[in-house]
């Protein structure tokens, strides 16, 4: 059984859990969303039996270019529609509650099962991502968990979503502002002097939101919060605050910056 899975990724940590599970089903495509967002509008149609949806949790919801890829996607042919939402809170279950809400507008059909990975959290305008033992107990458990999600999937078994009242409320009070400001809240982001014109900011960025004016770095307000370019920064210039200064860098240790860089 064929199987596409579509991934978004900032850091690497939905790429990763994409390439375990292409590895344990076999006969899978891996697609960047981002590969897919400068294409002609309309339908995007899968050719396969199976289709995956990997990505992160952002502010308990979709990262927008998911949002706009879902409400693109057609089904209809479909047998078996899945997602995976790795995550480093606790907000995996309104995202795929969201999810399956937007892909039943648009193909009548939604998910038949979801998942949640918990991986090492990265929005590093909030706080600093976890590292050393930490860092690699967190992604040992979704190693494992990933696998047992495989199993899952190959089987194609159907799981009703899970609930929690206290998370849809959550995502009530979050959400919408995270949407209404996302594409505009580069504008926190900065470049110090430390900065060598290396691009590897333009390259990581997977919507393209990042040119070079003078040599550095400059936003273009169609951001979707990743952080790629916080976190890739060889030499740590790019902050956002002064919070930022002081804070690790983070990336999937199986994840190299050449991977992150052909997401379009």
């Amino acid at each position: 059984m064929k199987t596409s899975l579509y991934y978004f990724t900032g850091t690497g940590n939905s790429l990763s859990a994409a390439k375990d599970i292409a590895a344990a089903l076999g006969d899978c495509e891996v697609v960047p969303i981002a590969s897919l967002m400068d294409t002609t509008p309309g339908d995007i149609t899968p050719a396969a039996d199976r289709v995956g949806i990997i990505c992160p949790d952002y502010f308990t919801g979709l990262p927008a270019i998911v949002a706009a890829f879902a409400k693109r996607l057609d089904l209809a042919n479909v047998k078996y529609v899945f997602s995976v939402v790795t995550f480093g809170g606790s907000g995996d279950i309104p995202v795929l509650r969201q999810l399956d809400a937007v892909l039943k507008k648009r193909s009548g059909r939604g998910l038949d099962a979801g998942f949640g990975v918990r991986m090492p959290g990265n929005y590093i305008l909030m706080y600093e991502p976890p590292a050393g033992q930490k860092r690699d107990e967190l992604l040992d458990g979704a190693k494992k968990q990933l696998e047992t999600i495989a199993r899952e999937i190959g089987a194609c078994r159907k799981h009703d979503l899970p609930r929690s009242f206290l998370m849809q409320a959550v995502h009530a009070l979050m959400y919408p502002r995270f949407i209404a400001n996302v594409h505009g809240d580069d504008r926190k982001f900065s470049v110090t002097d430390a900065c060598t014109s290396c691009g590897t900011c333009v390259k990581v960025c997977p919507v393209k939101n990042i040119g070079l004016a003078d040599n550095k770095p400059v936003w273009k307000h169609r951001c979707e919060l990743c952080c790629a370019c916080i976190h890739a920064c060889p030499v740590k210039a790019i902050q956002a605050g002064r919070g930022t200064e002081k804070r690790q860098r983070y990336r999937h240790p199986a994840i190299s910056i050449a991977e992150l860089e052909i997401r379009r």
